[in-house]
């Protein structure tokens, strides 16, 4: 394979930018020691018969270990590396004597700490033909490695890319099961909203209606569950155009969010009908939240091209989700409850109790 940097039309800058974007799209550099590649290092070292191995990358202004047998340090200077000069070459790279060639012989890991006296070299290159760093062995003294041991140096270096390549193909897997585990949450999202509220949709309302009832069953405490409708929605679109009336059902939804706790389940049972689920709450309680919702309506009205601004109303029908009841009796019961607020003039919520106790129904009602 032709080596980028040998391509013609290529400044040694442009050829330098290739090879270090190559080394970086692997993400090795000042990753912590792995046993893969001491491994290597150890048996290079072992086979060689040498007190030095390293697997060094070379890096913009220095030479970087991944892994390192008897040298004790993670990185050195660029300008004192033997290494830099082992990527410029194509085939294994070695110095008998580093004192005895002038390339070395003044370097100061030459002539100085820790002596380094034996060079033997094999390029790590990537499949696209960069050279990265290099496996290399080295000795406090002058020598020569045999035909076999060139060959498992070069064999060796072979492997530490094919760990270099696996790591690759991992993180590119980890990085597609992160999109795919995104997506699948994006669309269980879009599976389970209302697009113009943000809030569940019916579907989404009545799994967690169904969970919520199970835990009661368990032993939570009952639930309170609201239906709720807007009032003459039908001439809001009429006489303002459908435009005006999603800009209602988004207000609406934006006022529940504020009305109600975190905790209460909104949904968007369908068209301009709201459920609202409010777990451990008793009927009065929900009916004083109800309270909360018509007083918000009345001080929040939708302000827009409209002229005067258009107030809001809501009806209500509520009623609690306990363990004796089935969940499509509860709806039942919510869905008459709510036609009892429309019949009686709307902008009120009637609450179960005020009908099943005995009570008269302005005890639990809202008027206007």
């Amino acid at each position: 394979m032709t080596r980028p940097t040998d391509q013609p039309g290529h400044t040694p800058a442009q050829d330098e930018e290739a090879r270090l974007a190559a080394l970086n799209a692997y993400g090795i550099l000042d990753t912590p020691p792995e046993p893969a590649f001491d491994d290597i290092t150890e048996l290079a070292a072992l086979i060689c018969d040498t007190p030095i191995a390293v697997i060094n990358f070379v890096d913009r202004h220095r030479q970087w270990f991944k892994s390192e047998q008897g040298l004790g340090v993670r990185e050195t200077p660029l300008d004192i590396s033997i290494c830099a000069h082992v990527i410029l070459q194509s085939e294994l790279f070695v110095v008998p004597d580093t004192r005895q060639d002038a390339r070395f012989a003044c370097n100061p890991l030459v002539t100085g700490e820790p002596y380094l006296r034996f060079y033997a070299g094999a390029l790590l290159k990537s499949p696209e033909g960069f050279p990265l760093g290099t496996l290399c062995v080295l000795d406090h003294r002058p020598r020569e490695l045999t035909e076999k041991q060139r060959i498992a140096l070069t064999a060796l270096a072979s492997q530490v890319m094919n760990n270099l390549e696996l790591i690759r193909v991992q993180q590119a897997q980890a990085a597609l099961i992160e999109q795919l585990q995104s997506a699948q949450k994006e669309l269980i999202h879009l599976a389970s909203t209302d697009p113009l509220t943000g809030l569940y949709n019916r579907r989404a309302i009545e799994e967690r209606l169904s969970q919520e009832l199970a835990l009661i069953e368990r032993g939570r405490a009952p639930a309170a569950l609201m239906l709720m409708d807007l009032d003459h929605f039908k001439t809001i679109n009429d006489d303002f155009g459908h435009e005006t009336g999603d800009r209602v059902i988004e207000h609406f939804a934006r006022v529940c969010k504020n009305v109600f706790r975190q905790s209460d389940i909104i949904g968007r049972w369908g068209g301009e009908e709201f459920v609202v689920l409010l777990p451990g709450a008793t009927e009065a309680e929900a009916w004083q939240a109800a309270q909360r919702l018509h007083q918000s309506l009345r001080q929040t009205p939708l302000v827009g091209d409209e002229h005067p601004p258009l107030l809001i109303t809501v009806s209500i029908g509520l009623c609690s989700l306990s363990k004796d009841c089935e969940l499509e009796d509860t709806l039942r019961q919510a869905d008459e409850l709510l036609y009892q607020a429309k019949d009686s003039g709307r902008n009120r919520t009637v609450c179960a109790s005020a009908t099943t106790d005995g009570e008269t129904p302005d005890d639990l009602t809202t008027p206007d």
